[in-house]
């Protein structure tokens, strides 16, 4: 890709990314990890409502207290990283790309319109803010002539990357992908239930590190749901309206599974997103599972392609007709970089939508009643499904990222859609009504 090489002479021309970080989670930490030993790239400021976590976070990667400043001035000045605890001066003509990586998908919306008005390219790690009102973002980006991207590193980017080098080889996206674990009980879950799902020790859980609602979202389905919506909205793909199947596979059989019901599959229809679970449903992990990995299914555009599937390993269906290529891994904040270098030195965005084609919408993991308050991803009361944006808008229904702390007018029966119409909606919530109007405005111009 010759990014390194880029890198290399910003390096010596003096003239580094500036890279200005929102967020000192896991996703922040992995990426300080590595941006010391990356030329060109200079972080200049971490804003953290938690001083102390953003703190420890450069501690944990491992950097020397000298290279440590409090303002912003003083980084740009001396090469030094500035720890912030408001992210508000992160939004200035010294910095180059802005990484949003809160996991708030209200307050991202908020951080990449100031980036926007600045003139900053931003790096939308908060796949959540994408999947609510990504469509809008990217035109206002485009607008202001900054880029709006996708974190590589998140699978989400690279299936982008994997739709890409297909349609660039000249196949059409039959299904584009991501395995996970899954259970049929597991939109029922919630943060009271929530080790029994997983493989953690008593000891860690008991801990506090981990968080029970973030873990609720990445097992009960809304993570996933998020994940594919992003996807689909920048590859132009539609999904199916029963939601993901979360289909049990190993690696050989994702081109089997992975292609229309007509021909022996699971799809609606060719041009979509799935997820495939690497646990059978009763619970038993399946060898050679799609676990961390993504994929691209294609389909041979004529015999002579068809026999090339065979006789190279592209593991396809028992027809020939269709083939996956599948990247076993993502190593998330790691990779981080590859986002940044792209959008500061080539102007491009590593994945970012074109459209309005999928939407995650609340529903309900139980009966709710008048009066109850939806708690969001995560919560116990609302898990988010992947739907088609025609499905979304014709039924009306809640974004998932719009469910927080909203109060219902109207009763929803477990396993139902929720609607904009059942809800007393945050005043507070104007910025982010906003551009979801607009995102759903767009729908009626793909």
């Amino acid at each position: 890709m010759n990014l390194h090489h880029l890198l290399t002479e910003r390096e010596a021309e003096g003239r580094p990314i500036r890279v200005g970080l929102i967020g000192a989670g896991r996703f922040g930490n992995m990426y300080l990890a590595q941006a010391r030993n990356i030329p060109g790239i200079h972080v200049v400021a971490v804003a953290d409502i938690n001083v102390d976590r953003a703190r420890n976070a450069f501690e944990l990667a491992g950097w020397p207290a000298e290279l440590i400043t409090d303002t912003v001035d003083d980084a740009l000045a001396t090469r030094k990283t500035a720890i912030i605890g408001s992210s508000s001066d992160l939004f200035c003509s010294g910095i180059d790309v802005v990484v949003e990586a809160t996991g708030n998908p209200i307050v991202g919306i908020d951080h990449a319109l100031k980036a926007f008005a600045a003139n900053q390219h931003i790096i939308m790690v908060t796949v959540e803010a994408d999947a609510l009102a990504g469509p809008a973002l990217a035109r206002r980006a485009e607008q202001a002539g900054v880029v709006y991207s996708m974190a590589y590193g998140d699978q989400p980017a690279l299936i982008m990357e994997l739709v890409d080098w297909a349609r660039t080889s000249g196949f059409d996206v039959v299904c584009a992908g991501k395995g996970a674990k899954y259970l049929s009980h597991y939109h029922e879950m919630n943060p009271d239930n929530v080790w029994e799902n997983w493989e953690f020790s008593k000891e860690l859980t008991d801990s506090g590190q981990l968080n029970p609602y973030m873990h609720t979202s990445f097992r009960d389905g809304t993570k996933a749901a998020i994940e594919m919506a992003a996807v689909a909205n920048a590859a132009a793909l539609i999904p199916s309206d029963d939601g993901l199947t979360f289909t049990p596979g190993d690696v050989e059989q994702i081109a089997t599974i992975c292609r229309p019901a007509s021909t022996g599959g699971v799809l609606a229809h060719e041009g979509t997103v799935d997820v495939m679970s690497s646990v059978t449903r009763d619970g038993d992990w399946i060898p050679h599972n799609t676990q961390e990995g993504v994929f691209v299914v294609v389909k041979a555009t004529n015999e002579y392609v068809s026999n090339c599937f065979v006789e190279y390993p592209w593991h396809p269906d028992p027809t020939g007709q269709y083939a996956a290529l599948y990247r076993p891994y993502h190593y998330v904040g790691l990779e981080l970089n590859v986002s940044i270098a792209n959008a500061a030195l080539r102007g491009i965005p590593t994945g970012s939508p074109v459209g309005f084609y999928a939407d995650v919408v609340a529903t309900a993991k139980k009966d709710l009643h008048v009066g109850e308050f939806l708690d969001g991803e995560g919560g116990y009361t609302v898990w988010g499904k992947l739907v088609s944006a025609a499905r979304s808008t014709a039924s009306h229904a809640l974004p998932v990222a719009l469910a927080h702390h909203v109060e219902l007018i109207n009763d929803v029966p477990k396993g139902e859609i929720v609607s904009w119409d059942d809800v007393k909606m945050d005043d507070s919530l104007t910025t982010a009504l906003e551009l979801r109007r607009e995102t759903e405005a767009m729908f009626t111009t793909v």
